[in-house]
C-alpha cells in the first residue's frame, strides 16, 4: 500500500480555530500558554516529591505518577507548536514532525485511557479485597503493570500512524485543528481514505471502549461492596474518593465518543470550531485537574506538601537572618 511517492507535501500549517479572528490571537496563545505553565507546574510539583519521597513508593503512588508523567508529556507535544501559531503566527510543521506529534498526541490519548483503567482496579482490589490487597498490589505488580501499559499503548497509534504515513498528500497542507490527528491529516490525503478510517476508527474504539467497559464494571462492584459492607461514614468516603474520579473518566471519555460517532449520528451536527473546542477540552481539562483530584486531595501527599513550605519558609528565614 504504499505511496509515498505521490506525496508532494513537505511541511503542514496548524490553523487552530478556523474562525478566530486576528485581532483574539495574543489572547489564545496567552490563555493556552497559562494553561501549559499550570499543567506543566502542578504535575512536576508530584513528579519531583515521588522522585525524592520513599513514603510515596507505594502502588497506588506509582500509578499517579505515571499519569503525571503522561498529561505533561500530552501537553508538551499539544500546545508549543498551537502557542507559536499565535503569538508569531508561526504555525508550520514539517511532514515528519507532524506524523510524529500524530502518533505521540494519540499514544498519550490511549496510555491516559490506560492508566485510569489500572487506578480503577487498583481502587476494586483495594475496597472489594482489602484484606489480599496488600498481597495482589505490590510496588513490584505496579511498576509491571505501569510498564506493560506505556508499551502496549504504543501498538494501536503505530498501526493508525503507519497507515497515515503511507497516504499520499498531494497539495491541502492546512491541519484545521490545533495538532495534528487522524482526522485532520486524514482530510488531506488524495485518495480514498475509507477502509484506512474504518481501520483507525476501530482501532480508536477498542483503546477507549475497552478500558472504559472495565471502568463502569469495576466502579459498578465497588459501589456495590460499599452499599452492602460500610457504614454511613465508610459510604460517604468511598464515594467521595469515587466520585471525584468518576468525574474526570466521564469527562474524559464522554466527549471523545461524541467526536468519533458525530459523523454516524443524523442530526448531531457541529461547526469544525466547536468540534476542536470539544478536543481541546477533553485533552486539556483532565491534565489540568488531575493533579488536584488524585495528588492534592491525598492527605499523605498534603502533609508532605506542607513539610516541603515549612522547610523552605524556615531555610529562607534563616538567609535573612544571617544576611542582616
Amino acid at each position: 500500500m504504499s505511496q509515498n511517492n505521490q506525496t508532494v507535501v513537505t511541511e503542514f500549517f496548524i490553523v487552530g480555530f478556523p474562525g478566530l479572528l486576528p485581532e483574539f490571537y495574543n489572547l489564545i496563545g496567552t490563555f493556552f500558554f497559562i494553561i501549559y505553565i499550570i499543567i506543566l507546574v502542578v504535575n512536576s510539583i508530584f513528579i519531583v516529591m515521588f522522585a525524592t519521597e520513599p513514603q510515596l513508593h507505594k502502588p497506588m503512588y506509582i500509578i499517579m505518577f505515571n499519569l503525571a508523567l503522561s498529561d505533561v508529556g500530552f501537553c508538551t507535544v499539544a500546545l508549543p507548536k498551537l502557542i507559536s501559531r499565535y503569538w508569531f503566527n508561526n504555525g508550520s510543521i514539517s511532514f515528519q514532525l507532524c506524523v510524529m506529534q500524530r502518533q505521540l498526541i494519540h499514544y498519550f490519548g490511549t496510555l491516559n485511557s490506560l492508566i485510569m483503567m489500572i487506578m480503577a482496579l487498583d481502587r476494586y482490589l483495594a475496597i472489594c479485597f482489602p484484606l489480599r490487597y496488600p498481597a495482589l498490589m505490590t510496588n513490584q505488580t505496579m511498576r509491571i503493570l505501569a510498564g506493560f501499559i506505556s508499551a502496549s499503548a504504543m501498538i494501536s497509534p503505530g498501526i493508525s500512524t503507519s497507515l497515515t504515513a503511507q497516504m499520499p498528500f498531494c497539495g491541502p497542507n492546512l491541519i484545521i485543528n490545533c495538532y495534528c490527528d487522524t482526522i485532520s491529516m486524514n482530510s488531506l490525503v488524495c485518495t480514498d481514505t475509507r477502509v484506512a478510517y474504518q481501520v483507525q476508527f476501530s482501532l480508536a474504539m477498542f483503546v477507549l471502549l475497552a478500558p472504559f467497559s472495565f471502568i463502569i464494571f469495576s466502579y459498578t462492584i465497588i459501589v456495590v461492596t460499599v452499599m452492602r459492607k460500610a457504614n454511613n461514614q465508610g459510604r460517604l468516603r468511598a464515594f467521595s474518593t469515587c466520585a471525584s474520579q468518576l468525574c474526570i473518566i466521564t469527562i474524559y471519555y464522554i466527549p471523545r465518543f461524541l467526536v468519533y460517532i458525530m459523523t454516524y449520528i443524523p442530526g448531531l451536527k457541529m461547526n469544525i470550531d466547536q468540534k476542536i473546542a470539544i478536543s481541546m477540552f477533553y485533552g486539556l481539562f483532565p491534565p489540568l485537574v488531575n493533579p488536584f483530584i488524585y495528588c492534592f486531595k491525598n492527605k499523605v501527599i498534603q502533609q508532605l506538601f506542607l513539610k516541603w513550605y515549612t522547610r523552605k519558609k524556615m531555610h529562607s528565614v534563616k538567609i535573612l537572618s544571617v544576611s542582616n
